[in-house]
C-alpha cells in the first residue's frame, strides 16, 4: 500500500497539531476564546493592556540609534534574499523528477542563480547592521522588559484577564510570574506557553515544584519542569489501550514530569538529556503515549535490541528499531489487540509511513530524545535531535517537507541556531523587539521578509550557527520510508564473544544450559544473526526480521542419555513465532513454540527431545517468508523425571 496523506486528512492533522505545537505559541497569539469578562475581568484587561503599551514605549526608548542609510540597504538586501530563498525552494520542488530541458529545470537554475546573487549582495549590509547591534543584543539589561512584553502580547490582555478573573489564587499566580524576570525570559526563549495559556502553565509548573523535592538545586530538572509546563499549558491528548475505555484521554503533566525525572535520575535516558534546553524538553514530554508504555519502550529495547541503545550512531540510536523491526505494510494491522498499547501493536504488526513514524517518535521520546513530525507530500516522516543537530528520518531531506513550525529548511536553520546555547538569546531579543515595533514574526527566510529586527534575528541566527560550525545534517532512512528492507548496508558494531560466553553449563541435577551465542556458524551469517551484550548479563543472539532461512547448530555434551525438556529464554516483539529443532540429525523437526512476550524476557513452554550420552548436536531452523525478529539468551535442557 502506498503511503498517502489525503488533502482532508492533512487538513485535519494540521488543525490538531497546530494546537499542539509549541512553535505556534511563539509565532502568533491565539484568538481570544469567547469567555465573558466580569467587571473585574474588564479592569484586569485594561490593566494588562496598559502595561503592554508602557512596555512598548520602554523597549522603543531603550533601542540604539540605527543609521538610516545602513538600515535601508539592509532591508533592501533582506527582502531580496528572503524572496529569492522562497523562489529557489519552490523551483527545487517544481523541478523534482523533471528531465533536463524541461522548463521547470530551467526555472530552478535561474532561481538558484538569483538566490546566489541575493545572498552575496546581502553579506555586506547584514554584517554592517549586525556589527552595530551585536553589543546591544548580547546584553541582558532589557530581558525583563522584553520577556514581560512577550508574555502579555502572546497571552493577550484579554486572555490574561480571563484567567485572573477566576479568583485571587489565579490573579496572584500571574503576579508571581511577572515578578520573576528570569523565569519569564526562560519562557520567552523557549517559545512561550502553548496557546498563550500562561496562567495554566504556571499552575502546572508550581504543581511540579510541589510534587518534586529534587528540582531546586538541579538545572536539568528545572528546565524539564518548565518545558513540561509550557507544553502542557493546554491539554495534551493521551492514547491508552482501546480496551481501557475508562482511562484518561489527556496526559497528567505532573505524572509526565515525574516519569522523566525518575528515568533521568536512574540513568535510563539518552546521555545528551542533561544538556538540553527548555525548548528541547517540550518535544520530549508532549507525546500521546502513557507513562506505562514509555517505561515499556525503554525496557523492551534494552531487552530486545540493546545494540540500538549502545550504538555510536546518533542519527539511528533508538529509532533504528523502525528500520529493523517495524515491517512496512498495513495488511497485518487488523491483528492489533485492543488490550495492547498502540505502539506495542505497531511493533507487532507494522504499518505504512504514518504508523512507522509514530513508533519512531515514541521510542525516541521514551529515551528522552526530542522529536517532531516532518511530513512531506504524500508521506509521513520524522525529525529528531542529535548532539550535532536535528536530522530527518524515514523521509527526504529538509527542503522536501515541513514541520509544525513551517518549512523544514527553516526549522533546520532555527534548530542549528538553538544548538549554540546562550548566543541564541540574541535571536529571541531581536524577534521580540520586532514584535513590539509592529513587525510580523518570521520563523525563517522562506516565510518572506518582515521588518528590520526580524531580519536581524534571522541573519544573527545564521551567523551564530556558522560560527559554531553547526551544519545541516543529511536525511537518513530515505530508502526505507516506503520499503520493508533497506538497501543501505548497516555498519554492525562487533561484539567479542569469549569462550566464557559460549561455555555450556551443566548443573548438579543434570540440566544443560546452552548460551545462544555458542552456535557453530558464528559470525558467518549475512548480517542477519547478530551477537550483542545482554541486559541479563553476558551475551545474547538476535535473529533479524527478514533474515534468510539459516540453520544454526549447537554441539554439547550430555551427562546421560534420556528424554529432556527443552525450553528457550527469548524476547519476541511480535506473535506466532517458533523454532524448528532437529536433534542428532533426526528426519522430523520438533517445533518449539515461542511465547509472545511483548518485548520482555520469558521462557518458552517445553518440548521433549531425546539425547544420547556424550556429544549431541541439535540444529535450529527458522524457515518461511515471514521471519520476524527474535532475541534468544539461552536454551535449557532439563532431564525428564518420567
Amino acid at each position: 500500500m502506498k503511503c498517502k496523506i489525503t488533502e482532508f486528512s492533512y487538513l485535519i492533522l494540521i488543525a490538531v497539531l497546530a494546537g499542539a505545537s509549541s512553535a505556534v505559541a511563539a509565532r502568533k497569539a491565539p484568538e481570544p476564546e469567547p469567555v465573558p469578562l466580569t467587571e473585574k475581568g474588564l479592569k484586569l484587561e485594561a490593566k494588562y493592556a496598559g502595561q503592554m503599551k508602557i512596555l512598548q514605549v520602554q523597549i522603543k526608548q531603550a533601542l540604539p540609534r540605527i543609521d538610516e542609510a545602513k538600515a535601508g540597504e539592509f532591508l533592501k538586501a533582506y527582502q531580496a534574499e528572503a524572496e529569492a530563498e522562497a523562489a529557489e525552494l519552490n523551483g527545487l520542488r517544481g523541478a523534482n523528477k523533471k528531465k533536463e530541458g524541461d522548463p521547470a529545470i530551467e526555472a530552478f537554475k535561474k532561481a538558484q542563480e538569483a538566490l546566489a546573487l541575493a545572498a552575496t549582495n546581502a553579506i555586506a549590509p547584514s554584517k554592517a547592521i549586525m556589527a552595530d547591534l551585536k553589543e546591544f543584543l548580547e546584553s541582558d539589561k532589557l530581558d525583563g522588559v522584553l520577556a514581560r512584553y512577550f508574555i502579555i502580547s502572546h497571552a493577550t490582555p484579554r486572555g490574561l484577564a480571563e484567567y485572573a478573573q477566576q479568583g485571587k489564587d489565579e490573579e496572584k499566580r500571574l503576579e508571581r510570574l511577572f515578578k520573576d524576570e528570569g523565569l519569564m525570559f526562560q519562557m520567552a526563549v523557549a517559545d512561550g506557553a502553548r496557546g498563550g495559556k500562561y496562567g495554566k502553565a504556571m499552575e502546572v509548573y508550581e504543581a511540579i515544584l510541589e510534587a518534586s523535592s529534587k528540582i531546586k538545586d538541579d538545572g536539568v530538572l528545572q528546565r524539564l519542569a518548565l518545558g513540561t509546563a509550557l507544553e502542557h499549558a493546554m491539554p495534551v491528548g493521551q492514547r491508552p489501550p482501546e480496551a481501557q475505555a475508562d482511562a484518561s484521554k489527556t496526559v497528567d503533566p505532573v505524572k509526565r514530569y515525574l516519569h522523566f525525572e525518575e528515568a533521568y535520575l536512574a540513568g535510563e535516558l539518552d546521555p545528551g538529556f542533561k544538556d538540553m534546553t527548555v525548548w528541547d524538553y517540550r518535544m520530549v514530554g508532549n507525546g500521546d503515549e502513557t507513562e506505562e508504555v514509555l517505561a515499556w519502550g525503554r525496557k523492551m529495547l534494552r531487552n530486545y535490541r540493546p545494540d540500538h541503545i549502545s550504538t555510536s550512531d546518533d542519527k539511528w540510536r533508538y529509532v533504528k528499531a523502525v528500520k529493523t523491526d517495524v515491517r512496512y505494510g498495513s495488511q497485518y494491522n487488523k491483528f492489533d489487540k485492543p488490550e495492547l498499547q498502540f505502539f506495542q501493536n505497531i511493533l507487532a504488526n507494522g504499518g505504512i509511513c504514518g504508523r512507522r513514524a509514530f513508533f519512531g517518535r515514541f521510542i525516541l521520546r521514551a529515551f528522552g530524545v526530542p522529536t517532531t513530525r516532518r511530513p512531506q507530500r504524500g508521506h509521513a516522516a520524522l525529525a529528531h535531535w542529535t548532539p550535532d543537530g536535528w536530522v530527518v528520518c524515514l523521509g527526504a531531506g529538509w527542503p522536501w517537507g515541513w514541520t509544525d513550525y513551517g518549512e523544514g529548511v527553516d526549522f533546520d536553520a532555527h534548530s542549528r541556531g538553538r544548538l549554540t546555547g546562550k548566543p541564541f538569546e540574541q535571536v529571541r531579543r531581536a524577534q521580540i523587539i520586532g514584535s513590539a515595533l509592529g513587525e510580523e514574526y518570521r520563523f525563517g527566510f522562506h516565510e518572506g521578509p518582515s521588518g528590520l529586527w526580524n531580519g536581524v534575528a534571522l541573519y544573527t541566527q545564521r551567523r551564530i550557527a556558522d560560527e559554531a560550525e553547526k551544519v545541516a545534517l543529511a536525511a537518513v532512512g530515505t530508502d526505507i520510508g516506503e520499503a520493508n528492507e533497506s538497501k543501505v548496508k548497516d555498519v554492525v558494531e562487533e561484539v567479542l564473544i569469549t569462550e566464557e560466553d559460549k561455555a555450556v553449563l551443566v548443573d548438579k541435577d543434570g540440566a544443560i544450559t546452552l548460551p545462544a551465542v555458542a552456535c557453530t556458524f558464528g559470525t558467518n551469517s549475512p548480517g542477519k544473526v547478530l551477537f550483542m551484550e545482554s541486559s541479563l548479563g553476558g551475551k545474547q543472539m538476535h535473529y533479524s526480521r527478514n533474515g534468510k532461512a539459516l540453520d544454526f547448530e549447537y554441539t554439547f555434551e550430555a551427562p546421560k542419555a534420556g528424554k529432556y525438556a527443552l525450553t528457550a529464554r527469548v524476547v519476541t516483539p511480535s506473535p506466532d513465532q517458533n523454532i524448528l529443532i532437529k536433534v542428532n540429525g533426526a528426519e522430523e523437526p520438533v517445533e518449539l513454540t515461542l511465547p509472545y512476550t511483548i518485548g520482555m524476557w520469558r521462557e518458552s513452554g517445553p518440548v521433549m527431545v531425546t539425547l544420547k550420552k556424550g556429544e549431541n548436536v541439535f540444529t535450529c531452523s527458522r524457515g518461511g517468508d515471514n521471519i520476524r525478529g527474535l532475541t534468544v539468551k539461552d536454551f535449557t535442557l532439563k532431564p525428564s523425571k518420567n
